[in-house]
């Protein structure tokens, strides 16, 4: 998928627009996204912070995407499994940036060519207007060698 269509699906897609997250930037080669969140009446919690849910949605599914860009077909990739660490209260606007490096690319296609299947784990970290870290999300991937024998 080219980077203008995923934008375009991505700024309607239901989880994010009723949510108020917005995917600021995606780089033409895949490896870099930023994604924002204002604070709304509609996804602030009790106590008028933003909603834990909505912190732990706008880091879903980058990771994921990034690596079917970079891999390719040949490769299967899925999220296996999330952690997501409160560290302070979010208010305001917040942030997130997520980085694949090629070296990371490189990596895991080494391991494959020895391995089954891998789970990298990658973090990113949801910071407020001031810089400080209002939340860390550990997102563990799942990718696999498609069987391309014929």
């Amino acid at each position: 998928m080219n980077r203008s269509r995923l934008m375009r699906l991505i700024r309607f897609y239901p989880p994010y627009f009723f949510a108020g997250i917005r995917v600021k930037n995606v780089s033409e080669d895949f490896r870099y996204a930023e994604v924002s969140m204002k604070l709304h009446w509609w996804n602030a919690n009790y106590v008028g912070t933003h909603f834990g849910g909505s912190l732990y949605s706008m880091t879903d599914p980058f990771y994921m995407l990034m690596l079917l860009q970079n891999l390719g077909r040949d490769y299967i990739v899925w999220d296996k499994a999330a952690s997501i660490r409160f560290r302070r209260p979010g208010k305001g606007t917040v942030q997130a940036q997520f980085r694949i490096t090629q070296e990371q690319i490189d990596d895991i296609r080494r391991q494959l060519e020895t391995q089954e299947k891998i789970e990298p784990l990658f973090t990113v970290q949801v910071r407020d207007e001031a810089g400080e870290v209002v939340a860390e999300v550990e997102k563990r991937i799942y990718v696999k060698r498609k069987d391309v024998r014929g």
